[in-house]
């Protein structure tokens, strides 16, 4: 079935987002208020019953919080307050008083912060200036100027624009875990997945690969279901995740004058300014909050090489301090491993086997011999399969084979310009094809954080309208 225009009157462009999480509500609403996208048809394909939301914000998870203080997330890049302001004005948490910290912060479950995206398209949605197709995208490929886009209910879109809006692929998990455990009921390969973590009972012994923030939810929510069996998270250097700071503090020192020009300047900077923060009585939270603040230049003052040697040596440190945990489930972290239920390792697995439901795997620590323990439940919390990203969705793998779609040179995402115009076989920028949200990383450096993403969301919808306005 073809989806028609919504107004066959009049000379309506089609623009498709794909993906109606956060980042594609956002580009949605930004480009429906735009005047330069007056009498467009906006579609958003997504499969949940809501767009706004996506994986991050439809958690029914009580122990799921957002990761940023609800001061700096909004919907809206110039008014960073709008999202506490609306929580104030709404009574919303009336029945959640742990979403208030000591320093005067506020921390609401992630599908609050959902909703609070929902009631801003909302009114949009009524209106038909933005229309939610729910379906998830099969295919799609270019004939002559038009993206040709077919979804899961045997829907046809004929778009003159198309805009990416996707998020990174599930966990991609070790090989010799999948091909040994695969089959268990409480084997679970990707944790993010709705009621992932029903099968575990309450004395099983739990080893969670990986120590980011995803497993720092897992075992808050296993401790909030009253788990009491030993859990083992491990990983490569064993980094846990870190939180926030007691007080809130401004960033501290400078990385553009003049911006470094390796990773490894980089690295000693970094170092240099958190000695002189904690010593002019911050903590090591605010030279990094500095870095976080000038990523973008930094990022793009760095050549492809030294990316490459960011992305492969310093990732991991970054990233452990970069997207800090919750107060509320870095309380219950810590409270776990004094009592004695949760181990913090460095280490790597070596192989797995199955003996009935016991899960045996053998796992060297970090200066250790290889040993064997036994658990009950093994929870895989490695984060996105980057490298996949191409062959992660049939659609993807369309504009890849077509050769509309490239891999970013630092494999953090897909290939696109400073305008986020996705870049062809050939290096060419297509004005029709936009990349929205983390997927740009690899171009822009700082496009995980809510914030981060919320400005890029604004400026891939003006984008958008200036392509508009050409093709009239």
């Amino acid at each position: 079935m073809n989806i028609a225009a919504k107004n066959n009157t009049a000379p309506a462009l089609t623009v498709a987002i794909i993906g109606g999480g956060f980042t594609g509500a956002a580009v949605a609403y930004h480009l429906a208020r735009h005047r330069g996208a007056e009498r467009s048809d906006i579609l958003v394909f997504e499969p949940r019953s809501a767009i706004g939301k996506g994986l991050a914000y439809d958690s029914s998870d009580p122990t799921h919080r957002i990761n940023v203080p609800a001061g700096r997330m909004s919907l809206f890049p110039d008014q960073p307050e709008h999202f506490a302001l609306w929580l104030a004005s709404n009574d919303v948490l009336a029945d959640d008083p742990g979403a208030y910290r000591a320093d005067g912060s506020v921390f609401p479950r992630r599908s609050v912060f959902g909703d609070y995206v929902l009631s801003q398209v909302k009114p949009l949605l009524e209106a038909g200036l933005i229309r939610h197709i729910r379906a998830q995208v099969m295919h799609i490929a270019k004939t002559d100027t038009r993206w040709q886009v077919e979804d899961s209910e045997g829907n046809r879109v004929s778009a003159d624009i198309l805009v990416i809006a996707a998020t990174h692929p599930a966990p991609q998990p070790p090989a010799r875990l999948a091909s040994a455990l695969e089959g268990h009921p409480r084997y679970v390969a990707d944790a993010t997945r709705p009621d992932a973590l029903e099968p575990i009972r309450t004395s099983d012994r739990v080893l969670v690969v990986g120590n980011g923030l995803t497993a720092a939810d897992v075992i808050a929510s296993l401790r909030a279901r009253g788990h009491k069996g030993r859990i083992l998270s491990i990983s490569r250097r064993g980094l846990r995740s870190r939180g926030h700071p007691a007080v809130p503090q401004e960033p501290y020192g400078d990385f553009l004058s003049p911006p470094p020009r390796t990773a490894l300047e980089l690295l000693m900077r970094a170092r240099t300014a958190v000695r002189a923060a904690e010593a002019a009585g911050f903590s090591w939270h605010a030279a990094l909050d500095q870095v976080r603040a000038q990523a973008r230049p930094i990022w793009q003052n760095l050549p492809i090489v030294e990316r490459r040697r960011l992305v492969g040596h310093l990732r991991v440190f970054w990233d452990v301090h970069r997207f800090r945990i919750a107060p509320q489930v870095e309380q219950a972290l810590d409270q776990a491993v004094v009592e004695g239920d949760l181990e913090i390792a460095a280490g790597s697995i070596l192989s797995a086997s199955r003996t009935g439901e016991t899960m045996d795997v053998v796992i060297r620590r970090r200066g250790g011999a290889p040993e064997t323990s036994q658990f009950d439940a093994v929870v895989i919390t490695t984060g996105p399969a980057h490298g996949g990203i191409l062959a992660s969705q049939p659609w993807l793998s369309d504009l890849a084979k077509a050769g509309s779609l490239t891999m970013d040179p630092t494999g953090l995402g897909l290939g696109c310009n400073e305008k986020g115009e996705a870049l062809d076989l050939d290096g060419k920028p297509q004005p029709d094809l936009l990349i929205a949200g983390p997927l740009a990383r690899g171009v822009f450096g700082e496009l995980m954080g809510l914030p981060q993403v919320s400005e890029y969301a604004a400026f891939i919808a003006d984008r958008v309208a200036r392509s508009i306005a050409a093709l009239r």
